[in-house]
């Protein structure tokens, strides 16, 4: 477990502050609006619930499970009733009396999915996955690093980036993770992540994504929402792939991802 410390966004929802990696959970300005807005209103995934159509969903660092608490209320909110899957990984997950604190299912008003939060820190404290199923929604949390991972078969619709940033945690910002990701996505995968550095979307072009840049959320100009496919991406503002790619064998952004590298195994937080 790594140290944390409990920190009031400007919403007034928490979120935690990573002595470690030096680095928020969430966006200080924030916490649940920046998820709704990075990882609901720009990944198509709302539309998706509200139309009943399959889901399926791979988060990168489960961090407080705050992503989740909101699909469930989601889910909820537009009685979507159609099969769900939700897997995410999560190296270093806080321990449960530090998830029993937190106010975000307060917030959202329904106490019962911070219980079922719980539940999972409870499970990860014990052991190295935590499985539950919640109505229609399967869930899979996994402890352990991504390169480590043992994926379900499911082909996943959305994948939420939701890492550090590459500047302290560049392992998982590679092109190969990018690629591994991508091989796992349908046809019409949608990648959102909270980052926009052009080392970070060089790294998504190169795994085989298109990129997009898109508004950010609270004080930041931007974000990227990524697609395997140029008509997933077309309703954003859509970069040169190419560009990227040749950018990337170029080395432009070699410096970027290695200079401030630490030397811990795998946080996704």
């Amino acid at each position: 477990m790594l140290p944390v410390r409990f920190h009031i966004t400007k919403d007034g929802s928490h979120s935690l502050y990573s002595e470690t990696f030096g680095q928020y959970y969430h966006n200080p300005n924030g916490a649940i609006e920046e998820s709704i807005h990075v990882f609901f209103n720009h990944s198509g995934l709302l539309e998706a619930l509200q139309e009943q159509r399959p889901i399926s969903i791979f988060e990168m660092g489960f961090g407080t499970g705050l992503n989740l608490l909101l699909l469930l209320n989601f889910i909820k909110q537009f009685r979507y009733t159609s099969p769900i899957t939700f897997e995410s990984v999560e190296a270093w997950p806080i321990h449960p009396n530090q998830a029993l604190e937190l106010n975000h299912a307060g917030l959202i008003g329904d106490a019962s999915f911070g219980e079922v939060i719980l539940t999972i820190f409870k499970q990860l404290h014990e052991g190295s996955q935590a499985i539950i199923n919640i109505g229609n929604c399967a869930i899979t949390v996994h402890k352990c690093r991504f390169d480590a991972l043992i994926p379900k078969n499911t082909p996943y619709t959305h994948f939420f980036h939701d890492a550090f940033s590459p500047e302290v945690n560049p392992d998982l910002w590679t092109p190969q993770v990018f690629k591994t990701l991508a091989d796992r996505g349908t046809q019409d995968a949608v990648l959102v992540t909270y980052g926009a550095s052009s080392a970070a979307r060089a790294s998504m072009a190169v795994g085989g994504w298109k990129i997009a840049r898109a508004p950010g959320a609270l004080g930041k100009r931007e974000m990227t929402v990524a697609g395997l496919s140029e008509n997933t991406v077309s309703k954003y503002s859509p970069l040169n792939t190419e560009k990227l790619i040749n950018r990337w064998e170029k080395g432009d952004f070699a410096a970027q991802l290695v200079g401030n590298r630490i030397n811990h195994p795998l946080q996704p937080g």
